[in-house]
């Protein structure tokens, strides 16, 4: 019967495993002996192929409903490299953005003066700060706020 099978298999064009005999049909296929013979069987129904093992999805779409929520992202779950999921370029795009608009806001409310806007500018640029605390930190150490005002070191 193993190679009956087999025959059936290759007919089926499916593994051995998944052909499925009728069980009242068994003195037929064991008087089966050519391909016609298995291809008549199959086409009565008395070999069939069986659709199982088939991997489910369910564990999948629990593991995706769980990141959308966002969870399940941790430094252990990520695939590739280190800046695979915010490049290097964003990151830095973010940065910048955010302290140049610290330091347009500062200079629109004439607590810095356009010389010491264009200096912090420029350290901006050049990647000296870290974050906006950093900012608030450095323009508190040099005194670079304008006189009678100061910056709100809050969020």
């Amino acid at each position: 019967m193993k190679a009956k099978k087999r025959l059936a298999a290759e007919i089926l064009n499916t593994s051995p495993y998944k052909v499925v005999f009728a069980a009242d049909a068994l003195d037929d296929i064991k008087k089966a002996i050519t391909r016609s013979d298995f291809r008549g069987l199959i086409a009565v129904k008395k070999i069939v192929k069986s659709n199982v093992n088939q991997h489910s999805r369910a564990g999948a779409r629990r593991i995706l409903a769980q990141k959308k929520k966002g969870r399940q992202k941790g430094r252990g779950s990520r695939k590739g490299r280190k800046n695979a999921l915010v490049t290097g370029k964003e990151r830095w795009m973010s940065t910048v953005r955010i302290q140049r608009r610290f330091l347009k806001e500062l200079k629109e409310k004439n607590l810095l003066s356009i010389p010491n806007y264009r200096n912090l500018y420029a350290k901006s640029k050049g990647g000296f700060f870290r974050n906006k605390r950093h900012i608030k930190l450095y323009l508190a150490e040099n005194n670079l706020v304008e006189k009678g005002n100061k910056v709100n070191h809050e969020k």
